[in-house]
């Protein structure tokens, strides 16, 4: 009999009615842009990061949680590494823009304030920020038993947190609008699956295999796999962001959705994305696993691919010296190729298909 395959939609995420959902979200919201006396908005719904312009300066502001990778670190009875998931979410997405993060808040809600548990969490949170050079500048903590009570479990919480950045001037806002035919993709390594994809992650591995089976050639344990905090980019982005010499035309912080993200960027060219990394052992196993399709694996996963980068040609090699000068592996990955309406097309394996 031949095994069912499992879909990010199968397990209850279905990313259609999601972005339904968003669409109606963002219509809503942008009523609201004429609500500010002082300034006018930039950007709002639909990018990584709303900007704002006062007084000739330009502001990006992110919010963004850790999603059901919070039930793993429960699962594993480790909350160290949950704070490095949640810096990362917002200030990857920061960056998108252009901007520098220059400040971060977070918002615990939890079950009971459990001094070890709360001081887990934030080590973590600080461990990021240092990561993102950037400082931790408030927060909120908030004891909401009957919102997060489930049986038995006294250490639920939820974990949310928003950056702050600064462009410093108009022409350097990063949106994807000078993305061109001839663009060359950089992608930079993952360290694993980041914090997106979980529900499906976890409904596959799980059903098989306990937190502690070791798999794979790394001989890591399965939870040791899938809590690996996401990687931070801030450094290397923001050093080649204030490099006058190295243009770049857009940044894509991968994430929920994966590379169907490029089309956000820009929907008046194609990407081609034909020199993708082997997937590491995390995403093998998931596939292998739960019967997933390539199609589905690389519209939920980011595949071994955390970020990347859209450039001229010419500024290839500066841009790639730069990012391995700060320890991160990365590659040509694909390329722009169009004009088009904002397909992404994935030669792997020895198959070619669009998302």
């Amino acid at each position: 009999m031949r095994a069912k395959k499992v879909t990010y939609k199968s397990t209850g995420i279905d990313m259609k009615k999601i972005i339904k959902a968003q669409n109606t979200i963002g219509r809503i919201i942008s009523t609201s842009r004429s609500f500010l006396t002082h300034g006018r908005v930039l950007s709002g719904f639909g990018h990584y990061a709303g900007l704002i312009e006062i007084d000739g300066k330009i502001f990006a502001l992110h919010t963004d949680g850790v999603g059901t990778k919070i039930i793993v670190s429960q699962m594993m009875n480790r909350f160290d590494t949950i704070g490095i998931d949640c810096v990362a979410m917002n200030v990857n997405d920061i960056i998108c823009v252009g901007a520098k993060p220059v400040g971060f808040i977070d918002y615990i809600a939890i079950t009971d304030p459990d001094s070890v548990l709360l001081g887990d969490i934030v080590k973590g949170l600080v461990r990021g920020a240092k990561d993102a050079s950037v400082p931790i500048v408030g927060g909120e903590t908030a004891v909401i038993p009957e919102l997060l009570s489930k049986g038995s479990q006294k250490k639920a919480f939820d974990l949310v947190g928003m950056a702050f950045g600064i462009i410093p001037e108009k022409n350097k806002i990063i949106m994807g609008s000078k993305i061109k035919k001839g663009d060359i993709i950089i992608g930079i390594a993952s360290s694993g699956l980041h914090s997106n994809g979980y529900t499906l992650a976890r409904r596959v591995l799980l059903s098989k295999h306990s937190l502690s089976d070791c798999v794979g050639e790394t001989n890591q344990t399965i939870g040791e796999m899938i809590l690996a905090p996401t990687r931070i980019y801030v450094r290397p982005i923001v050093t080649l962001i204030e490099n006058d010499n190295i243009p770049i035309h857009g940044l894509l912080h991968v994430t929920g959705g994966s590379f169907t993200k490029f089309s956000r960027l820009n929907n008046r060219v194609n990407y081609r994305l034909d020199s993708l990394p082997v997937p590491t052992d995390i995403f093998k196993l998931i596939q292998k696993e739960g019967h997933i399709r390539i199609k589905e694996m690389y519209k939920t996963f980011n595949m071994g691919i955390g970020f990347c980068l859209v450039i001229p040609g010419s500024s290839v090699d500066n841009a790639i010296e730069t990012i391995e000068r700060y320890g991160m592996s990365c590659s040509c990955i694909g390329r722009i190729i169009g004009p088009g309406s904002g397909n992404i097309q994935i030669k792997t394996g020895g198959r070619t298909f669009t998302l």
